[in-house]
């Protein structure tokens, strides 16, 4: 199928996987089972869940391989903690600029295809970034932001497709799955980064590792992933899905208060997991150093183990809270439907004081620092798999990527776009010597607002909770309307049909 040529949405409504099961092995005697709603099979459907699994692994390792290596960058190029914020903030800037346009695509084109033009597109860049000469931060600075361009294209239209082959439960769980691949995905970021830099004693040869398994998820991704049909699982035969003009998605999602707060309380867990991402590492070898447990570093490479060790606890309490966040929202839902944001705030709240304490304590106790550091971070990531799933049934099944990719701009736009730059302008603007001491204490301090916007997070959550059975029950039971603006074919052919059936 062509990047041009548009997906059919029309098929039967089947309201869970296992109704379709029934409904398929009753007739087994009679005729052969009914192909799935969504037109993959059940065992290509969990193939392609585990792949997307592995691509955004891949996403999120490439993310945060520089990270493991900052304090190598910083004494390469000779950069300030300002600098070195820019890192993350033009790849979040081009990431977050570039997902409208891919969210537009991928409501309206073959996601598979766009999906592996952009996994292409990220590889060939990240390898050219591990050839930059050390005269040409630039160039580094560019080739990271280019990076953002392709990771744009998978991470705003992959949960769409989760979307189109699960629901209800199995599909809560299936997105699970994926967003394990965000924490346990950056561990093996700092991990594999600053030990690859450590054997190889060249930071450059770090950012050679995705590319080459980069080849292969494109690979997977043709061989094996199907295109599913759109909504073809959840909508009901009698009201067949139409694409409407952008501006009129963009509208409704406006009105769409489940989906503004918690676009708004994930913002906040994006500006959290931003700064501690790429400063977090740096931090600990800085309190390392402070406390005399280290001599300073110039030259070399400096923060590995640190990097290493903050690499396991993200892996670890990644898989802990994303798992936890899902079982927790599960048992909360049969006493209440307001589960998800409650959770959700919860792991906010809960993570803001241990997050304030690890980064208080880093100077006078490295094991308190870290243990705090493991709780902080396992409820800050009860969030992933929860918020994923409150997007995709408050929004109709032919928004979700618009959705997805609205939700990316403004959560990177007011979050980690800017929070890793804002922290290293904090730190550097609070060091009043250059010494060993105020590096440590200018970026201890710069740190400590992470716990302040967790706070204020948590509180958008507990706002979502207030709309959430209103706005899911309008999505469940969308019916186009007349009225509602709709994208003619470009073949411009004259049809005379219902404006409900017509489809793009």
């Amino acid at each position: 199928m062509s990047l041009g040529e548009p997906t059919s949405d029309s098929t039967p409504f089947f309201s869970d996987d296992s109704e379709a099961e029934e409904q398929g092995g009753g007739a087994a005697g009679q005729r052969p089972q009914e192909e799935p709603a969504s037109g993959v099979s059940h065992v290509r459907a969990l193939l392609t869940v585990f792949i997307l699994f592995f691509i955004n692994l891949l996403n999120y390792m490439d993310r945060f391989t520089v990270a493991g290596v900052l304090t190598d960058i910083e004494n390469y190029f000779g950069i300030d903690d300002g600098k070195s914020g820019l890192l993350q903030t033009v790849f979040i800037c081009s990431y977050m600029f570039l997902a409208p346009v891919f969210g537009y695509l991928g409501d309206r084109y073959n996601r598979k295809l766009i999906m592996s033009v952009g996994i292409t597109f990220w590889s060939a860049v990240t390898l050219a970034s591990s050839y930059t000469p050390k005269e040409h931060f630039w160039a580094l600075l560019l080739t990271r932001g280019l990076v953002g361009v392709g990771e744009a294209s998978y991470s705003t239209i992959a949960p769409t497709i989760i979307a189109d082959l699960y629901v209800k439960g199995k599909r809560t769980n299936m997105l699970s799955v994926f967003y394990f691949a965000i924490p346990v995905g950056s561990g093996l970021g700092y991990i594999v980064g600053s030990q690859v830099g450590r054997v190889t004693q060249d930071w450059h040869w770090a950012l050679r590792v995705t590319p080459g398994l980069g080849v292969i998820a494109v690979l997977l991704l043709i061989f094996v992933v199907k295109e599913p049909k759109r909504g073809a699982i959840e909508a009901r035969p009698e009201h067949h899905l139409h694409q409407t003009s952008w501006l009129a998605d963009l509208r409704a999602l406006s009105t769409n208060h489940s989906f503004v707060l918690s676009t708004l309380g994930f913002t906040a867990v994006a500006f959290v997991t931003g700064s501690l991402a790429l400063w977090a590492p740096t931090f600990l070898f800085r309190a390392a150093v402070f406390t005399g447990e280290k001599e300073p570093c110039v030259e070399g490479n400096c923060a590995s183990s640190e990097s290493l060790l903050f690499g396991i606890i993200t892996c670890v309490t990644g898989i802990l809270g994303v798992a936890s966040g899902v079982q927790v929202s599960r048992q909360l839902r049969k006493k209440t439907a307001r589960a998800d944001p409650l959770v959700c705030a919860a792991g906010l709240l809960l993570s803001a004081p241990f997050l304030y304490l690890a980064i208080v304590f880093a100077q006078t106790s490295t094991i308190a620092t870290y243990v705090f550091i493991f709780l902080g971070e396992t409820f800050l990531s009860m969030n992933w798999a929860v918020v994923a799933d409150i997007l995709l049934y408050v929004v109709v099944p032919t928004r979700r990527s618009t959705a997805e990719a609205l939700q990316i701009v403004i959560s990177h736009l007011l979050g980690d776009a800017g929070s890793p730059y804002m922290i290293g302008v904090v730190s550097d603007s609070l060091r009043k010597t250059d010494s060993f001491l105020w590096q440590f204490r200018s970026l201890q301090l710069s740190l400590l607002l992470c716990s302040f916007v967790a706070v204020v997070g948590g509180g958008f959550f507990l706002a979502t909770a207030l709309f959430i059975e209103k706005d899911r029950h309008r999505a469940e039971n969308y019916v186009p309307t007349d009225d509602e603006p709709i994208v003619v074919p470009k073949s411009g052919r004259s049809t005379r049909v219902p404006v409900s059936s017509v489809l793009i």
